[in-house]
């Protein structure tokens, strides 16, 4: 079934119809809200919250692509938790038992160790970069370069013009590219070569 039957359905009461739109977006939605958020608990709880809001308000949907639609959703709820967030820091208990990149401490790396710790912080640094963008940056790039949306897609997913989305994707990936580079410069700096 397409989504735009399962959406009719589920506003005709056929709650089994959303649980279908659940789990086909449930991952990308959770993969969205993790890389913008960076926190596996708070990427969860505001997809969470976004499925909620979708199914709440399903009969706002207008047509289109419901995947468009959710992926809005899902970027609000992540802005509104950076704001909460924002307002009342707080540090994980479950975060503190983590390797920086993210796996538990005590989970074995697999047979290559070297290779896996290099993975691991490449991508730590990578996320941590992601984060120090703006918003509206970390948004337009994830969306594009992790979830491989289309310009239209994103624009839809974000309520922005074509011409801004990719104005904020160049914009993210430079100072990304600055961002991994001036981390690469402070650790030749470190190491003296």
């Amino acid at each position: 079934m397409d989504d735009l039957e399962l959406v009719r359905r589920a506003t005709s009461g056929d709650v089994g119809a959303f649980n279908g739109l659940v789990e086909r977006y449930q991952s990308l939605a959770y993969n969205v809200a993790y890389r913008a958020l960076g926190e596996r608990e708070s990427a969860a709880d505001a997809t969470q919250d976004a499925f909620l809001a979708a199914f709440s308000g399903l009969r706002a949907f207008r047509g289109g692509s419901f995947k468009s639609w959710l992926l809005r959703i899902v970027t609000n709820a992540c802005f509104d938790a950076g704001r909460r967030a924002q307002r009342r820091p707080t540090t994980s208990l479950d975060l503190m038992l983590e390797a920086p990149g993210g796996e538990d401490v005590a989970t074995d790396p697999g047979p290559q160790p070297e290779v896996e710790a290099l993975r691991s912080e490449m991508a730590a640094e990578v996320q941590a970069a992601l984060l120090r963008l703006p918003f509206d940056q970390r948004t337009a790039v994830i969306l594009c370069d992790l979830q491989g949306l289309s310009y239209d897609e994103i624009a839809q997913a974000t309520g922005s013009a074509v011409g801004t989305v990719k104005s904020r994707i160049n914009r993210g990936r430079l100072r990304l590219r600055e961002l991994l580079a001036s981390n690469k410069r402070l650790e030749i700096g470190r190491t003296g070569r």
